[in-house]
């Protein structure tokens, strides 16, 4: 069965529990506990014959036995039990409930569409890929905020295409969502080098690691994750860490980081350093090894996404605009950054490719270096994808090959030979530093459809680019009035 049949498949169902009020993100958790026991039980029976994680009398063929109000409370009591247990289990079935309210429509979803199947026998690459795409139609409802979750799989193939992790490299995700981009680095290192058996295992267990805020959202990635063949080993060493906030504390050096952190400008928490203590907000972090104190969000990954990198370790991570011209501590820590790490490409990303409204962002690239006098960054390479382009989700969405160019001026096999073009231009640091607040929201191309009306983008394309630019507007506002409303 090909991934998109399963997803339609698993999709046709969810139409049913809707009726009942099961939202996406319900319905595709519901999806997780219930493959999740299914493929437990097929791994402890031949040809496998593997010794199972689930306590006895909590497992598949339980549920299978039961009908009714029975069938509804056993396995309210199995995810209660299972949400208790260590490692993987504890991971997935973390604070786990039951929302499916009808015993019936729960049976006929174990019954009819789970036991169906016998899920250990598909390759890989089609569950991992179906629940993929159940991942993806999770994002596109927008009542249910899930998209904040979910980068487009094109932007991430790109970045990894740039990054072009090694074998034997540490990659680390802080705020990993569903686990695009751990999923892309270990799809790059499986197709693009010939592993040897120590380095397959490596990849599978030791590799990869994702930090996730959000309980439910980390039992989501861990089952991407196990789907695609990852995280199928030991318990001992599982790659992704649930309801942890990666930016409360060091968690280890990486040779590699990539990460798409929250959008939303506020925190929940200040970071407050060395250099200067914040009483505003009431939830406070201490790190003597950040540069600048800040309650913005991304201000405070990319400083954490700097310090868990190894030196000369590597980082590509998605910035909104307001990271790169916001002055008092943005300004420090551009600054800071520019002067320890070498502070390479930039790539401007069009309007319309997140699910999360309201979005402009950037992808910055940066290496961390050893301490020393001279900035390192001798450079910033721009490359523009956003003037004059236009993209929506549906009618005309990002794709992996609008990307080729911007990958093939990078020139990630040898990037200290670039050459200008019309969307890459290279800026020196003294050329970065000259500007006001060290501004790096820098762009040079015309805008065609403001010099010629014919050169309109189609209506929607118009539509959504004001509702992006609306909403934007609507969160600067709100972070301006929470600043108002706090105590000082």
């Amino acid at each position: 069965m090909s991934p998109s049949a399963l997803v339609q498949k698993l999709w046709n169902y969810c139409n049913i529990l809707r009726d009942d009020g099961l939202s996406y993100g319900d319905y595709v958790e519901q999806l997780t506990y219930l493959l999740f026991l299914k493929m437990a039980d097929e791994q402890s029976r031949p040809p496998h014959n593997r010794p199972t994680p689930i306590p006895k009398g909590f497992g598949w063929r339980a549920l299978l036995k039961l009908d009714g109000d029975d069938l509804e409370t056993h396995y309210r009591h199995t995810l209660e039990e299972l949400g208790k247990r260590p490692a993987m289990l504890g991971l997935i079935f973390r604070k786990a409930q039951n929302k499916i309210q009808d015993p019936a429509k729960l049976r006929r979803l174990i019954v009819d569409l789970i036991d169906k199947e016998e899920w250990s026998r598909l390759d890989a690459d089609v569950k991992g890929d179906a629940y993929e795409g159940l991942l993806q139609k999770n994002a596109e409802d927008v009542k249910g905020g899930a998209g904040q979750y979910f980068t487009p799989r094109a932007l991430i193939a790109a970045m990894v295409d740039v990054m072009a992790p090694q074998p034997g490299q540490s990659i680390c995700d802080p705020a990993c969502g569903t686990g695009g981009f751990l999923l892309a680095a270990h799809d790059y290192l499986s197709m693009n080098h010939k592993l040897d058996r120590e380095q397959k295992k490596k990849l599978k267990s030791g590799t990869l690691l994702g930090i996730e805020l959000v309980d439910s959202v980390a039992r989501l990635c861990a089952m991407n994750l196990l789907l695609h063949g990852i995280a199928g080993g030991s318990d001992s060493d599982l790659p992704v860490i649930g309801g942890r906030d990666a930016l409360a504390a060091k968690h280890g050096e990486y040779d590699i980081v990539l990460a798409n952190p929250p959008f939303g400008k506020k925190s929940s928490v200040t970071i407050v350093n060395d250099a200067g203590d914040q009483q505003r907000e009431s939830l406070i972090i201490n790190r003597d090894d950040f540069w600048a104190t800040t309650s913005n969000k991304q201000l405070n990954f990319l400083q954490h996404i700097f310090t868990i990198l190894k030196q000369h370790g590597r980082a590509a991570v998605v910035l909104p605009d307001n990271v790169l011209f916001e002055g008092g501590a943005g300004e420090t820590i551009r600054r800071q950054l520019l002067n320890q790490a070498d502070v390479h490409t930039l790539l401007r990303l069009p309007t319309g490719i997140f699910y999360a409204q309201g979005v402009k962002a950037n992808v910055l690239f940066f290496d961390r270096k050893p301490a020393r006098e001279k900035p390192w960054t001798d450079a910033l390479w721009i490359y523009d994808l956003r003037t004059n382009f236009h993209f929506t989700l549906k009618e005309n969405p990002l794709k992996r090959a609008d990307l080729d160019d911007f990958v093939k001026c990078c020139n990630p096999k040898n990037r200290h030979n670039r050459k200008d073009s019309e969307r890459f231009k290279r800026f020196s640091y003294e050329d970065l530093t000259k500007r006001d607040k060290v501004n790096l929201d820098i762009f040079w191309l015309k805008d065609e459809s403001l010099e010629e009306s014919a050169n309109l983008p189609a209506p929607g394309v118009i539509a959504a680019e004001i509702a992006e630019d609306l909403q934007a507007a609507l969160e600067q506002f709100a972070a301006i009035a929470d600043d108002l409303k706090a105590p000082r």
